[in-house]
């Protein structure tokens, strides 16, 4: 095994799962929908590390050409969550701990520095939004809906890099922290992850109602790290220490 890269029990899972029925739009690009899909699900581990990528499958089950799925493949590919093997058969990247490392690097730089000018910018309608967004967080999470929590978690720190505006900082954000987004969502499940993520929202919300930029970006840094250190441990327990 290359190192860096975590064995998890899923990656012994080779094939294609039945995907779910998905409403492909046809006056839409269909490249953009399609690799929307096929991310959400390695994101969720729906399509497991080392799992085939059966362009073909894909194709016949969204009703579209393979060239939209081959296209999307691509970007994938470029995101380093599929590996395109000449000769061979596209599969599921292996979660690669190198990778996860440095999309935490890009991440916290760049949310350090975002919150910084939202501080300034920080009025009571945000901090009304940003209560809203982490009170829907904690609804998911006590309803065990962990995808739903991880897209309310994203949807506050996307809320932001809008007050900071910022807006397509966020785009920036999204991409490089596919890595990490995949297991966040093997980890949000483990007891107290979730509920710390929601006390630390909190503090970011309370010192951005101050428009304390220092304060804000420590909470931020904190709430980012502990995060990591979370992925880090469950990635140490799954391969052996």
């Amino acid at each position: 095994m290359a190192a860096g890269r975590t064995k998890l029990p899923e990656e012994t899972s080779i094939g294609v799962p039945a995907m779910r029925l998905e409403r492909i739009d046809h006056a839409r690009p269909l490249r953009d929908q399609i690799y929307a899909i096929i991310r959400r699900m390695i994101l969720t581990s729906e399509f497991a590390p080392n799992s085939i990528i059966d362009e073909k499958a894909i194709a016949l089950q969204l009703g579209v050409s393979r060239t939209p799925v081959r296209e999307a493949v691509k970007k994938l590919s470029d995101e380093n969550l599929v590996e395109v093997k000449a000769q061979s058969a596209t599969v599921v990247a292996p979660i690669d701990r190198r990778l996860i490392r440095e999309a935490f690097l890009i991440r916290r730089a760049l949310e350090v520095e975002s919150i910084g000018f939202a501080a300034e910018l920080m009025t009571e309608r945000h901090a009304e939004r940003l209560e809203e967004l982490n009170l829907l967080h904690a609804h998911a999470i006590q309803r065990e809906r962990y995808v739903d929590a991880i897209s309310w978690d994203d949807a506050f720190h996307r809320y932001i890099s809008e007050i900071s505006d910022l807006p397509r900082l966020w785009k920036a954000i999204e991409i490089s922290k596919a890595q990490l987004d995949r297991c966040r969502h093997l980890t949000v499940p483990k007891p107290g992850l979730a509920q710390a993520t929601l006390v630390q929202h909190k503090n970011i919300i309370n010192a951005l109602v101050q428009r304390d930029q220092a304060l804000s970006r420590r909470m931020m840094t904190e709430h980012l790290e502990k995060a990591y250190e979370g992925i880090v441990l469950f990635l140490a327990s799954a391969n052996g220490g």
